[in-house]
């Protein structure tokens, strides 16, 4: 399948406008997520668009690295040193790095898509739609004026996807806005969540969905995030 980049480009420029009038102050805020303050939130997105170009770079060139050579600890330092940057360094180092993966993804061909990388044990292709969620996920964290029902339908309809394994086998999930459905597993129907599509796919991601959705029994607790599957056949 070919990776949504013209998609993740406007979400870029929709982080780029999000920020653009960002004070000293309003970077130093808390954001949604326990700990992190808007720089935080802005230092991760930063780098993970470094991390990711770095992936495509390397697989461009038929190589595979790891996203962080020091894996998460060394994920979490840099978060942690880039945080307390000025709202005018955290614009200047995400336009920076967002320009590099974003070219990193224009020399792409249709068969580098299939390039195996080593984040997630998947492939180049991947690595677009995890940017795509990435980006929009933390632009709600960044509590400025983006919310879930800002989200493309395409975006959550691709997180529901994503996230379905959050969930218990047996459950249903319907997003009646958009007349789709999905199961969890081939075992006997349980609970049924039903919402709107973008609702229940920030209900998923562990956001606040601006109307919560709804079930035919109580809400069933979210598993852990998808874990990393096993390795791809490099051969």
């Amino acid at each position: 399948m070919r990776p949504p980049v013209a998609a993740v480009i406007e979400a870029h420029r929709t982080l780029e406008r999000l920020t653009a009038g960002l004070s000293d102050q309003q970077v130093a805020e808390a954001s949604a997520l326990p700990g992190w303050s808007r720089g935080h939130v802005l230092a991760h997105l930063t780098d993970n668009a470094r991390m990711f170009a770095r992936l495509a770079e390397h697989a461009l060139r038929g190589e595979l690295v790891e996203g962080y050579d020091g894996g998460v600890d060394e994920r979490n330092a840099i978060i942690e040193t880039a945080a307390g940057r000025s709202a005018a360094e955290h614009r200047a180092q995400l336009a920076a790095h967002t320009a590099g993966l974003e070219a990193s993804w224009a020399r792409a061909t249709e068969a580098d898509w299939s390039r195996p990388v080593t984040f997630r044990n998947a492939d180049l292709a991947a690595t677009v739609f995890a940017r795509w969620r990435e980006a929009w996920i933390h632009m709600v964290d960044l509590e400025l004026s983006v919310r879930p029902d800002d989200w493309p339908e395409d975006l959550a309809a691709h997180s529901i996807d994503f996230l379905l394994g959050r969930l218990p086998a047996g459950t249903r999930v319907h997003a009646e806005d958009v007349g789709r459905q999905w199961s969890v597993g081939d075992g006997p129907q349980g609970t049924v969540v039903t919402g709107g599509v973008r609702d229940l796919a920030a209900w998923l991601a562990g956001r606040t969905p601006v109307i919560s959705p709804v079930s035919t029994e109580e809400l069933p607790a979210l598993g852990p995030w998808p874990p990393h599957p096993p390795p791809l056949d490099r051969l």
